[in-house]
């Protein structure tokens, strides 16, 4: 993504070209093993009719990531307050996308006012793995999303390019560990010890943890053991579409 002008980004969201595409959401759910509950779910972009994020994401040029961004939080509430969503929403964003947090916030916040969905049951999600431009700036975004009653989370934990240095400027509300730490982790003593120091640092920091990519009870169980609550993977929910996951449908483990 080439350099921009932060202070460019109103303009270069309002004059964006059409979109020329649709799209739709699938959820998947979060959920809390301790008091088995719906934590939350995640907004997972698709096709109108279902199709893979891919064939979304691929049709996003340069030219209409700003007005994607947009189009996408604005989608993700309506369609969650449609589905009578109780848990909390966690909406993904484009990091570089963002020029001027407290302006780009605006639609936002009354796509939240218009739907009746309280701003404090919405997560801004970033993909660590995508490689950020400028590390201080994404903690900049962040706690200003944080200021406003929004929570904030770290994708792929472990897997990318902020990693350590940004918690080191932001402390976001939650990390999501990368799944490539979770995979396999009750075979696998070296994960155990990863898992289990950044489960430690996160506590002093007061930082929630949540597990993705479990597939197997025997990942639950050892994730639970080194003190994680929360819990996403297809082992308790696939995503669903234009649909959410009832509490009655997970498969807690024992």
């Amino acid at each position: 993504m080439p350099t921009l002008d932060k202070r460019a980004g109103c303009a270069l969201c309002r004059d964006a070209p059409a979109l020329g595409f649709d799209f739709s959401y699938a959820f998947q759910p979060i959920v809390d093993i301790r008091s088995r509950t719906i934590f939350a779910h995640e907004a997972l972009v698709r096709g109108p009719d279902g199709g893979s994020a891919h064939s979304v994401l691929s049709q996003v040029g340069t030219e209409h990531q700003y007005a994607f961004d947009q189009a996408c939080r604005e989608k993700a509430i309506r369609t969650a307050a449609l589905l009578q969503m109780q848990s909390l929403l966690s909406i993904n964003f484009l990091p570089n996308a963002i020029y001027r947090p407290e302006v780009c916030i605006r639609s936002t916040l009354e796509a939240a006012r218009r739907h009746g969905f309280p701003i404090e049951r919405i997560i801004f999600e970033t993909v660590e793995g995508e490689e950020i431009n400028d590390g201080k700036w994404l903690a900049e975004i962040l706690t200003e999303y944080k200021r406003i009653g929004f929570k904030t989370a770290i994708d792929d934990f472990g897997a990318g390019f902020a990693g350590l240095n940004l918690l080191a400027d932001f402390q976001p509300d939650i990390v999501k560990l990368d799944m490539a730490l979770v995979r396999g982790i009750h075979q696998s003593p070296s994960r155990r010890a990863i898992v289990a120091g950044v489960v430690g640092m996160c506590g002093e920091l007061g930082i929630e943890v949540i597990a993705e990519g479990i597939e197997l009870a025997d990942e639950a169980r050892c994730l639970s053991d080194l003190g994680i609550r929360l819990m996403q993977g297809y082992w308790f929910g696939l995503p669903l579409f234009e649909d959410i996951t009832s509490e009655a449908g997970v498969p807690w483990p024992c």
